[in-house]
């Protein structure tokens, strides 16, 4: 029977993880940071630790969904933020070569600076213009230096079960008429479910490398927020802001990528493999949210 290893399990990505692969032949190995019911704890930024718990549980594939996601809050905490999104990494790549394991990464698309026009390829330069994006292509770098053999996907706008962008919106309508959400900054919005059945596609090839995985299609923050409200029957206006406008408002708040979609073109060449339209995927995902645990 394979072993899995999931690191980050009981966040948006490794509960979509676990939802696909329940008809499986699979045991999982669940780790997080906290430990809980059906969950080990494991401090990935621990070489020691992370090899200790690889050595002692010899998965087949280790899947890192840990992170530090708090994009402005890794302007502050420089340190955790690289623990976490590079050290971390880093010792898992270090324990899969170790023992053999494939080793299957997330990353995203906040590493490339994000003002130009065209979808980035998987050949474009990164160049990051955040304390999160720089983590999180230290992260890469590490996985391709230590790893023998990995999967790194970039993917952006995560939403699942879990704290997201899309539950915000909706808490945010029971209490106001009107929401400003910025519309100058353009991305692909997944769903960790359509993620997640890429993960488990790519787990069982030896079809190795970086790949970007989003949800089809483009849009603007404003504009997720107005697909949202219009599947949830709210009827919460939406202030289109530009982005300066929103630092003015959060003084605090770190520089994105103005235009951030990704081409999944490595997995178009290789293979064919294809995700959903992010506006079917979102349909997907409010027909689930009565479901979700948070």
């Amino acid at each position: 029977m394979k072993k899995i290893l999931v690191t980050g399990s009981n966040g948006q990505l490794g509960r979509a993880i676990r939802r696909e692969y329940a008809k499986d032949d699979v045991t999982f190995i669940n780790t997080d940071v906290a430990d809980g019911e059906g969950i080990v704890r494991l401090d990935i930024t621990d070489v020691e630790e992370v090899l200790s718990m690889v050595r002692d549980t010899q998965p087949d594939v280790i899947i890192n969904c840990a992170a530090h996601t708090n994009v402005d809050a890794c302007e502050k905490q420089w340190d955790l933020a690289y623990k976490i999104n590079a050290i971390g990494p880093r010792n898992l790549a270090i324990a899969a070569s170790e023992t053999g394991a494939k080793l299957m990464h997330v990353s995203t698309d906040y590493v490339f600076r994000g003002d130009g026009n065209m979808p980035y390829t998987e050949f474009d330069e990164p160049d990051p213009v955040s304390a999160y994006g720089k983590t999180k292509l230290e992260g890469e770098r590490f996985v391709r230096d230590f790893a023998d053999r990995y999967f790194i996907f970039r993917t952006a706008w995560l939403y699942g079960d879990g704290k997201n962008f899309a539950k915000t919106m909706l808490r945010l309508a029971e209490s106001h008429d009107e929401v400003s959400v910025v519309f100058d900054q353009k991305g692909s919005p997944t769903s960790a479910a359509e993620l997640a059945r890429a993960i488990r596609h790519y787990e069982g090839t030896e079809n190795y490398g970086v790949f970007h995985a989003t949800c089809e299609g483009e849009t603007n923050w404003a504009a997720f927020a107005e697909a949202v409200f219009a599947r949830a029957g709210k009827d919460t206006k939406v202030r289109h802001v530009t982005s300066a406008q929103y630092a003015e408002m959060n003084p605090d708040a770190a520089s994105r990528p103005a235009y951030s979609v990704l081409d999944n073109y490595m997995m178009r060449l290789t293979d064919g493999y294809r995700m959903a339209d992010w506006q079917t995927a979102l349909d997907e995902y409010m027909a689930e949210l009565p479901k979700q645990t948070e």
